[in-house]
């Protein structure tokens, strides 16, 4: 059954039609793992010129996270690091820290956040720009996690021989944690941390 709401404007909906739209947003964002995953999969295209694809970039990403004993919140954060760059490319780290934002702890999400500018660490001086704009968050308390993130997991994911775990691997964890209540305080935090 099919019902869509009585208003042409916001401001003149009634209680029916929010209640409505509420339970109809329930029922999308229970889904919301699903399309995540779809998302993903779509990496396995588009920007070439790496010794392997963004998908299997993101794969092995979460593989070493996985194995280097990272809490499921950083597997999924190294898995998901790069979801943006299809929309994106040049705020993709901004859209994948908005993407975990309501899910996870406030560190994860300023990682995933940052790690653009920290990965330039890697390649900015051979377009003769400075590789240390990571520098200016030295003092952050979360400034020695994010440079672990992108030495270890992000910087070093471009290996098409490296043994690198399915896709299937990591299902169960976005699933788990992209249906947790959004903004819950248990996981994401107190606000404004």
């Amino acid at each position: 059954m099919s019902f869509t709401a009585s208003f042409r404007q916001m401001k003149d909906g009634t209680r029916a039609d929010y209640e409505m739209l509420a339970a109809l947003e329930h029922e999308y964002a229970l889904a919301l793992p699903e399309r995540i995953l779809a998302s993903l999969k779509k990496l396995d295209g588009g920007l070439q010129g790496y010794p392997v694809s963004r998908y299997t970039h993101s794969l092995q990403s979460a593989t070493r996270a996985l194995r280097d004993g990272a809490d499921d919140e950083l597997v999924v954060a190294a898995l998901l690091h790069d979801i943006g760059d299809d929309l994106s490319p040049y705020n993709h780290a901004a859209i994948a820290a908005a993407i975990l934002r309501p899910y996870v702890r406030a560190e994860v999400t300023w990682i995933v956040e940052q790690h653009a500018l920290f990965q330039s660490y890697y390649y900015a001086h051979h377009h003769d720009r400075s590789r240390n704009g990571r520098d200016r968050y030295k003092d952050h308390p979360w400034f020695e996690a994010c440079v672990n993130f992108c030495e270890r997991w992000d910087q070093a994911s471009f290996d098409p021989e490296y043994p690198t775990e399915p896709l299937e691997r990591f299902e169960p964890l976005v699933r788990a944690i992209f249906t947790r209540p959004a903004h819950d305080v248990i996981f994401v935090g107190p606000a404004g941390a």
